[in-house]
């Protein structure tokens, strides 16, 4: 889990600096902060599992198998990318190791988790479904609609909700009356379980936990994932709406050094261990980055491929 963490953490650093060398463009959401979630949830999860995700997604994508030169390339908008690059950073998508996005819209995630879910059940799947979301999808129309519709059908649904506190720059006090995500959730019928994300230890006893319910057709189930990002929301954010001392507090619990200090103490890690879990990390970060420069650009001619148009429309 630790290794996995620094590889969430290198590449997502590698990022930024790459979005300065304008070589990422559009838009770009860093994970930096909240690597024990995906890290723990994911390592509780099945590869036959279906995986959904917010455009905060490259560390889900990367754990649930997305090969670190397909993600960086899709970032770089090749066409060697996941998404053939038209995506980018936040449309990463595999069908072949079922990541169903990269969603851009805010809640958009989650009737996609509902409706494979649901298709699962149906043909007799033994799988489920993770939804990742942050707490602003929350005061979305789509997350009542999706947690009703699951709860009364008893979807094989585990909905992850990362609350980082923060809808891009509103506190989640300044936008939602009930700021107990767990009540909201329940009033579904909903079984709720709130969890310190920036532990991986609990993200993953918590998850395993859950999953291993719901596979057992206890129905869906909600956790809390209490984290926080390091960084601003997105690359074009100013950061404006949080005091730097509350981010600096946050940071003394970054999962990554309490996860290090951890292992440590209890005699399972050695200095030089680390340091060959970072640069092993690190070699594969810059073998992804090698990957995208060396990518292709889609071809004009390619432009309208997978387009559909109307009967008679023309091009």
């Amino acid at each position: 889990m630790l290794a996995d963490m620094l590889r969430i953490r290198r590449m997502e650093e590698r990022c930024a600096q790459l979005y300065g060398e304008q070589k990422i463009r559009g838009f770009l959401h860093l994970y930096i902060g909240e690597e024990a979630v995906a890290t723990g949830a994911l390592r509780a999860l099945q590869a036959e599992d279906n995986v959904v995700a917010t455009y905060r997604e490259h560390g889900h994508a990367l754990l649930h198998g997305v090969g670190m030169g397909a993600i960086m390339a899709e970032m770089f908008g090749k066409q060697e990318g996941c998404s053939r690059g038209r995506g980018g950073s936040m449309h990463l998508f595999d069908r072949a190791h079922r990541f169903f996005g990269g969603n851009a819209i805010v809640g958009g995630g989650l009737p996609l988790a509902v409706g494979l879910a649901l298709a699962d059940k149906m043909s007799k799947r033994p799988a489920l479904t993770a939804c990742f979301f942050g707490e602003g999808a929350m005061a979305e129309g789509a997350f009542h609609e999706a947690a009703n519709l699951a709860a009364l059908w008893q979807l094989p649904v585990l909905f992850l909700c990362e609350n980082n506190l923060y809808a891009m720059g509103t506190a989640l006090a300044r936008s939602e009356a009930q700021t107990d995500l767990c009540a909201k959730a329940a009033s579904y019928g909903l079984g709720t379980v709130s969890v310190d994300g920036m532990d991986v230890v609990a993200v993953h006893t918590a998850v395993q936990q859950a999953a291993q319910q719901v596979r057992q057709g206890g129905g869906p189930l909600f956790l809390e994932l209490r984290t926080y990002r390091f960084r601003a929301h997105s690359m074009f954010d100013p950061e404006l709406y949080r005091d730097k001392a509350e981010v600096e507090a946050w940071k003394t619990r970054g999962p990554i050094h309490t996860y290090t200090a951890r292992l440590k103490a209890q005699g399972l890690l050695t200095e030089d261990a680390f340091l060959a879990l970072d640069a092993a990390a690190q070699a594969e970060v810059e073998a992804a980055v090698a990957f995208a420069e060396a990518g292709s650009w889609e071809p004009g001619a390619d432009l309208l491929r997978d387009v559909q148009t109307p009967q008679g429309a023309g091009t």
